[in-house]
C-alpha cells in the first residue's frame, strides 16, 4: 500500500509524471494494472488529481466492479457509477426507479463537480441525456426551520415527476398526512419524514421503508428531479410539436403523443427523449473542464455491435403506426461521435497485452481441496522472506471461516487489521502475514514495496467469477410480517367473530354511543341482511375468514344457535388433533435423531462449487438446515422459496453433510424430467467426490431400476433421486439419514402418508414454492419448522406478467420480441388432441420460429429428444402441456405464453410463470383467455392475484391467498378440509393452539367456551384513531388489529413509539385507546370480564372461572375503604370527583397490578 512517509513510492512518482504529461486531445497509451491492482492505481490518481476521471468500460460488469474496489482502496473519494437503463432499446416499459435514481445522483454530482471518479459502461455513454439545465432547474432541498406551503410544495413535486402515494416505498414517491410529509428523493439510500409545526419545517429524520419508523435525524434533503425528462405544460406542448414535425400520420392514433398529452408518462417513454428539448446534450456535455478519461477494453467493437443490435431492432419495429419510433442516430452517437467527444478531454488508454512495471499480477497460490496439504502454494509464498502478504476475505463472516480454515492448516495471520486504509498508515509495522476484510476481486503484488495483496479469487479460483456479481446486504425477510401484511381487509371479506360465526364486513363507520362520544366500528353483515357493530376495541374477537371461497362463505344467522353447535364440534374434533399432534411432538422429541458431524475443510471445499454468491435469505435457510442436522432432535423444515430462487442448493448442502455423516440420501421428485434434471445436478456438484449418485423413474430400464434397488439395500448408493417409486414397498434402505422432498405440493395425500412413516426417524427437508395451504398451515402452527427464502438473486427482474384476450398481434408480438434477443418461448397449450393443430397455426404465424412439441403422451424417448433439443436451442419455441410445470431450467428461455390461462389453477400459474425469469434478463409471461365476459369471477380473482403479484418471492403470498380461496384441510390424517370449511382457518388454528396448550398443562380443554373471553374496558370518552390522524383506512384497520394482539405492555410501548413516528403525537382519543388496552393487558390474566370505569366510581367484573387469589382481593377491600364488594363478581370503586380521566386510569391500573393469582394457577402458569 502507498507510504505515508514523506518520501512518495515509485509508483506515486510514476503517477504524478504521468499527470504531467497529459495534454487535452491526445491519447496516452499505458499498460493495465494487474487484477484489484487497477482499482487500486485509480484510487491513488484521485488522490493525486484535482480533476474529475472519468472510466469508460467496454464491459459492464468489470465498472460496477472498479466502484465498489476504489471505495475499498479509499472510502473518503467519491466514487460514482453511471448505470445502464438495463432495457432494450425501444422497450415498451420504463426502467427500473433505483436505476434512474442512480443516474440522476450521477449528473447531478458532477454538475456540482463533486465527483472524483464517475465510472460508466461505454453502451450507456451513447444515449443522449436530458440538458445540463433540466436537472439545475428541478432540484431544491429543505432545511430545518424553512417556511413550508403545503399546496405549492405539492404542485412543485408533481411537476418534478414525484408521485403522491398513501404510503412510501420507493424512491419517486410521497406522501401527505396532516403535518407530516414523507418523501423518497431520488439519489437517496433512505426516504425522509418532515414534521411541519404551522409552516415551518420542524424536524427532518430519515425512516425505514419497511417498518415505516424514524432512524436517525437530519439537517438538509436535496431532491433531484423524479425523471429524466419534465413534465409540464410547455414540456409537453414540446414534445407535440416535435412528433407531429417527427412522424407522418394522424398523431392522435400514435399512444406516445394521446398519452403525453394527458399528461401519463407511458411506459418506454426514455426512448423518446429527444422530443422533450430543442438540443438533448450527452455525458461529455455533463464533465467539467479538465476532466481525465481513461477507457478500458475494447469500446469500438463493443460499439459496433451495440449499434448493430439497435439498427435491427429499429427495422423490425419501425412500421408500428400506433408507436413510431425514433431513428437510432436520434438517440445514441455514432462510434465517429462518441470518439470526437473524448477526443475534448485528455485520455489515457490502458492497453491489456503489456504488463504494468509496478503493479504485478499475484503469485499463483490456489487451493488444492484434495490435496493432503490443501494450501501447500500459500506457504511456499510465506516463507519467502522480507514479503508481506495480506489476505483480503470478502466479509468478517468469511473471514472467521478462513482463519479456522488456516489455522487447521498450521497457519496464523495477524488478525487484528480492520481495513485496507489502517495498512497503508502503518506499513511500516505490517506483520509478514495479515487477515482483512476487503471485498476484492483478484490480487495483485507490489514488488517495489515487497507487498503481495491476495484474494479469496486467488485461493479459490472457480469461485472467482462470480463474485464480480456481489450482491448488496440486504436484510432477511421477516416471516411474521408477510403473515401481518395479509391481514388487510376490504370491504366484502368474510370475517370471523367468535360469538357470532361469520359474517361479511362493510367497513368502517363511527358511531355515537351513549355519553362516551364518537366511537369507530366494523360493519359486519350476517344472513338474512342482519348487521351487527363491533367496536374496535374488541378487533380480537375477530379474525380474517379462510376456509372457502370468499364469495360463497356460509353466513351464519344471528342467534340461531348454529354458530354455537359448529364451534363445539369443531372443539371437540381440535382435541383429537391436538393430541395426535401431542403425541408425533413427543415421539419425535422423545427418540434421538442423529447428530451429525460438520466437517468444515471439506464442506468449504464442497460449497465453493456453487458458483453464486449466496443471497442473505438463502444463507439463513442452510444455516437453519445446518443446526437441525447438526443437533440431536429429528429435523422436520419446510424450506419456501421462489422458483428458482436457490432452494436446490440447500438441498445439496444438506445431502454432502448426510453422506458425508455415512447416511443415503433419498430425493423425491413429483415428475420424472425434474428427476432427470436434479439427477443431473447432483451428479455434476458430486462429481469430484467419492459419491454415488443414482436416478429411478421412468426414464430407467427395468435392469437398471433393479440394480439400483439392489445397491441401495447393499449401501453402496449414497444419493438416490426419483418420483413416488422411492416411496414403494420393495424399496429398502440400509441406512437412510436423510429425505428431500422438492415441490412438496404436487404429491397427494397418500403419499404423504407413507412419508409420514419415514418421518418420525429420519430428518426430513421439504422444498417449494407454493406449499400447499396445508403444509404452510402446518409451518405457521409451528408444527414444523420453516424458512422462506424471499430475496431474489441479485439481478433478477421480477416477470412483466400481462392478462390479454388472445389474439394473433398479441402472439406474434410476444415470441418475436424474445426471439430477436436471441431467447426461447415456452407455449401452454393443456389440450393433447388439439396440440398440433396449434403447432401448425403457430408455424404460419411465426414462418421464422422452430417449434418443438411435448406432451404427456409421448413416449419417454421422444419427450426427452425434446426436452434435450429444447435445452440445447435446437428449437426456440416449445409448445407443451402442463407437463413443464417442474420442468428442466433453461435460462435462455425468458417468455411463456399461456393460452386459457383462466383454466388453471393459482399455484399452477405460478408455478408455470416460474419457469421464466431465471437469468437476469426481463421475463414476460402472457396470460391469454377468450374475453373479461367469457370468464368465471373465480377465474378472474385468481389472474388478478397472480398479475398482482408480480414482485419476486411472491410465492409464499399466493400460497397463503391460496390458503384462504380453498382452505387447509386437516393437518393430520386424509380428511383434508370440514371443520376448517365451517369455522375459517384463523380460528381453527387458535382453536388448537389452545387445546395443545392446555393437554400440555395436562388440563381437559373447555368446549363450550374454547375462547377465553376477553376484557371488556369501558372509559365512557372516545377512544379511536381518528381520520384526520391516520387517514388510510388499511393501515387504521392493521393497527387496532395489531393493538388488540399486543400481549404485553412492552408491545403496546414499541406501538405507540410506532404511532408517534409515524403519525406525529397523540390526540386524546388515541391517548384513550392506548389506555383500553393496557387496562385490558392488566386485567386478562385475572379473568376478569370487564372494566367500567364512570366520573365517579368504576366497577371490576370477574368471571365464574376467575383466576384471582380471593385473600388478596379481600386484602385489598379491608386495607382501602373506597374499595367495596359489589355482590359475588364485583368490585366498586370510588373515585374523586375532581380527577381526571388520566387520573382515574392510573387508580384502576395501580389497584389492577395489585392483585395476585390464585396459587394453583400461579403454578400453572
Amino acid at each position: 500500500m502507498s507510504a505515508t512517509s514523506d518520501r512518495p513510492s515509485q509508483l506515486e512518482q510514476s503517477i504524478e509524471s504521468l499527470l504531467k504529461q497529459l495534454k487535452v486531445g491526445q491519447r496516452y497509451v499505458a499498460p493495465r494494472p494487474a487484477g484489484s491492482g487497477d482499482a487500486y492505481f485509480l484510487s491513488l490518481m484521485a488522490q493525486q488529481s484535482e480533476h474529475t476521471i472519468v472510466v469508460f468500460c467496454a464491459d459492464p460488469l468489470q465498472a460496477r466492479r472498479l466502484v465498489n474496489e476504489v471505495k475499498v482502496f479509499n472510502p473518503s473519494l467519491n466514487c460514482l457509477h453511471f448505470p445502464d437503463w438495463e432495457t432494450l432499446p425501444y422497450d415498451a416499459f420504463s426502467p427500473h426507479q433505483d436505476l434512474i435514481s442512480e443516474r440522476l445522483l450521477a449528473l447531478h454530482a458532477l454538475g456540482q463537480h463533486e465527483v472524483d471518479i464517475l465510472v460508466v459502461p461505454v453502451t450507456t455513454a451513447l444515449a443522449c441525456l436530458a440538458p445540463v439545465s433540466f436537472i439545475a432547474a428541478y432540484t431544491f432541498s429543505f432545511k430545518k426551520g424553512q417556511r413550508l406551503k403545503e399546496q405549492a410544495l405539492k404542485e412543485q413535486l408533481i411537476l418534478a415527476n414525484y408521485e403522491h402515494v398513501a404510503q412510501v416505498t420507493a424512491a419517486g414517491e410521497f406522501s401527505i398526512r396532516g403535518s407530516l410529509i414523507d418523501l423518497f428523493p431520488m439519489g437517496s439510500a433512505v426516504p425522509y419524514r418532515l414534521d411541519l409545526f404551522d409552516d415551518e419545517i420542524d424536524s427532518i429524520r430519515a425512516f425505514d421503508v419497511d417498518t415505516q419508523r424514524s432512524l436517525y435525524p437530519v439537517n438538509e434533503v436535496k431532491l433531484l428531479p423524479g425523471r429524466e425528462f419534465p413534465m409540464d405544460e410547455s414540456a409537453r406542448n414540446h414534445f407535440r410539436a416535435k412528433f407531429r414535425e417527427r412522424f407522418e400520420g394522424d398523431p392522435s392514433k400514435a399512444i406516445p403523443y394521446r398519452d403525453i398529452s394527458n399528461g401519463i408518462a407511458f411506459a418506454g417513454v426514455e426512448y423518446y427523449l429527444p422530443l422533450f428539448y430543442a438540443e438533448p446534450a450527452e455525458l461529455f456535455d455533463y464533465l467539467p473542464e479538465g476532466t481525465i478519461c481513461l477507457t478500458v477494453g475494447d469500446l469500438e467493437s463493443t460499439i459496433q455491435s451495440f449499434h448493430e443490435d439497435t439498427r435491427s431492432r429499429y427495422e423490425f419495429l419501425k412500421y408500428d403506426s400506433e408507436r413510431p419510433i425514433l431513428a437510432p442516430e436520434d438517440l445514441y452517437l455514432s462510434v465517429e461521435q462518441f470518439f470526437a467527444g473524448l477526443a475534448k478531454f485528455a485520455r489515457i488508454h490502458w492497453n491489456n497485452e503489456a504488463e504494468h512495471p509496478s503493479i504485478k499480477p499475484s503469485p499463483d497460490v490456489a487451493v488444492q481441496s484434495r490435496a493432503q496439504q490443501p494450501f501447500c502454494k500459500l506457504e511456499q509464498l510465506l516463507l519467502q522472506t522480507g514479503t508481506r502478504t495480506i489476505l483480503c476475505a470478502d466479509s468478517p463472516g468469511r473471514r472467521e471461516t478462513l482463519l479456522q480454515l488456516l489455522s487447521e492448516q498450521a497457519l496464523a495471520p495477524d488478525a487484528k487489521i480492520q481495513s485496507l486504509e489502517q495498512i497503508r498508515a502503518n506499513k511500516k509495522d505490517l506483520a509478514p502475514f495479515s487477515l482483512v476484510v476487503a471485498p476484492l476481486y483478484q490480487g495483485f503484488s507490489l514488488p517495489e514495496e515487497h507487498i503481495v495483496l491476495l484474494t479469496e479469487g486467488d485461493l479459490y479460483p472457480e469461485t472467482a467469477v462470480s463474485r464480480l456479481q456481489r450482491r448488496r446486504q440486504e436484510r432477511q425477510s421477516n416471516v411474521d410480517f408477510m403473515v401481518r401484511d395479509l391481514a388487510e381487509l376490504t370491504a366484502g371479506d368474510p370475517v370471523v367473530h367468535v360469538n357470532y360465526g361469520v359474517g361479511r364486513y362493510l367497513g368502517l363507520v363511527n358511531m355515537e354511543v351513549g355519553d362516551e362520544g364518537p366511537v369507530e366500528m366494523l360493519k359486519l353483515e350476517y344472513a338474512d341482511h342482519s348487521e351487527l357493530y363491533v367496536p374496535v376495541s374488541q378487533l380480537h374477537v375477530i379474525s380474517r375468514y379462510g376456509g372457502a371461497d370468499p364469495e360463497n362463505a356460509p353466513l351464519h344467522t344471528l342467534g340461531s344457535g348454529q354458530w354455537d353447535r359448529a364451534k363445539k364440534k369443531a372443539a371437540i374434533k381440535v382435541r383429537d388433533t391436538a393430541a395426535e399432534l401431542l403425541n408425533l411432538y413427543a415421539h419425535r422429541a422423545s427418540r434421538e435423531g442423529v447428530a451429525f458431524k460438520l466437517p468444515l475443510s471439506d464442506y468449504q471445499a464442497f460449497v465453493d462449487g456453487f458458483g453464486f454468491e449466496e443471497t442473505p435469505d438463502q444463507a439463513a435457510a442452510i444455516e437453519a438446515v445446518i443446526v437441525d442436522l447438526t443437533s440431536d432432535q429429528p429435523m422436520d423444515r419446510l424450506v419456501c422459496g421462489d422458483v428458482g430462487f436457490g432452494k436446490t442448493e440447500v438441498a445439496l448442502r444438506a445431502a454432502f453433510i448426510a453422506v458425508a455423516n455415512g447416511k443415503q440420501v433419498a430425493l423425491l421428485c413429483p415428475t420424472t424430467l425434474l428427476a432427470e434434471q436434479h439427477a443431473q445436478t447432483f451428479a455434476n456438484r458430486f462429481a469430484d467426490w467419492p459419491v454415488t449418485v443414482a436416478e429411478l423413474s421412468r426414464f430407467r430400464t427395468g435392469k437398471e431400476t433393479q440394480q439400483v434397488l439392489e445397491s441401495l439395500a447393499k449401501g453402496t448408493t449414497d444419493i438416490v433421486v426419483g418420483t413416488h417409486k422411492i416411496l414403494a414397498k420393495g424399496t429398502k434402505f440400509k441406512n437412510l439419514g436423510l429425505v428431500i422432498i422438492d415441490e412438496e405440493h404436487r404429491f397427494g395425500v397418500r403419499q404423504k402418508e407413507a412419508l409420514k412413516a419415514l418421518r418420525a426417524e429420519v430428518d426430513i427437508l421439504t422444498l417449494t414454492a407454493t406449499p400447499i395451504p396445508r403444509t404452510l398451515g402446518m409451518s405457521l402452527e409451528g408444527v414444523r419448522d420453516f424458512s422462506v427464502i424471499a430475496t431474489a438473486p441479485e439481478k433478477r427482474l421480477a416477470i412483466k406478467t400481462f392478462v390479454r384476450r388472445e389474439d394473433n398481434s398479441t402472439i406474434r408480438e410476444a415470441c418475436l420480441r424474445e426471439l430477436k434477443r436471441g431467447g426461447q418461448v415456452y407455449f401452454l397449450h393443456n389440450e393433447v388432441s388439439t396440440i398440433m393443430n396449434r403447432a401448425a397455426h403457430l408455424q404460419e404465424l411465426l414462418p421464422e420460429a422452430r417449434i418443438g412439441v411435448a406432451h404427456g403422451q409421448m413416449s419417454e424417448r421422444e419427450l426427452e429428444q425434446v426436452m434435450k433439443g429444447f435445452y440445447q436451442q435446437r428449437y426456440n419455441i416449445l409448445l407443451c402441456t402442463t407437463i413443464i410445470e417442474t420442468g428442466i431450467d433453461v435460462p435462455s428461455a425468458n417468455t411463456i405464453i399461456i393460452h386459457r390461462a383462466d383454466k388453471l389453477g393459482l399455484a399452477q400459474l405460478h408455478q408455470l410463470r416460474g419457469r421464466v425469469g431465471r437469468s437476469h434478463h426481463q421475463a414476460y409471461a402472457y396470460l391469454l383467455t377468450p374475453g373479461e365476459d367469457a370468464i368465471s369471477s373465480n377465474a378472474r380473482k385468481r389472474l388478478e392475484a397472480i398479475q398482482s403479484m408480480e414482485e419476486l418471492g411472491s410465492g409464499f403470498y399466493l400460497a397463503m391467498h391460496d390458503l384462504e380461496i380453498r382452505g387447509t384441510g386437516e393437518i393430520l390424517g386424509e380428511a383434508q378440509s370440514g371443520n376448517i370449511q365451517e369455522i375459517g382457518f384463523s380460528l381453527y388454528t387458535e382453536m388448537l393452539n389452545k387445546a395443545i396448550k392446555a393437554l400440555k398443562d395436562g388440563k381437559e380443554p373447555n368446549y363450550e367456551s374454547p375462547f377465553d373471553q376477553s376484557c371488556e374496558v369501558r372509559l365512557h370518552a372516545s377512544a379511536l384513531l381518528p381520520s384526520d390522524y391516520c387517514p388510510d383506512v388499511n393501515a387504521r384497520l392493521s393497527i387496532y388489529k395489531r393493538l388488540a394482539h399486543a400481549a404485553s405492555l412492552e408491545d403496546l410501548r414499541n406501538l405507540q413509539e410506532e404511532l408517534i413516528d409515524r403519525f406525529g403525537s397523540l390526540p386524546d382519543e388515541v391517548k384513550n385507546l392506548l389506555s383500553t388496552h393496557r387496562l385490558r393487558i392488566l386485567a386478562e390474566p385475572f379473568s376478569i370480564s370487564v372494566v367500567d370505569i364512570g366520573d365517579e366510581q368504576a366497577i371490576i367484573t370477574f368471571n365464574q372461572s376467575s383466576q384471582v387469589d380471593p385473600l388478596s382481593l379481600i386484602d385489598l377491600v379491608q386495607k382501602n375503604k373506597h374499595i367495596h364488594f359489589k355482590g359475588p363478581e364485583r368490585i366498586q370503586i370510588e373515585l374523586k370527583a375532581a380527577w381526571k380521566l388520566e387520573q382515574r386510569i392510573q387508580e384502576i391500573a395501580s389497584i389492577l397490578g395489585r392483585l395476585q393469582l390464585s396459587p394453583q394457577n400461579a403454578v400453572a402458569n
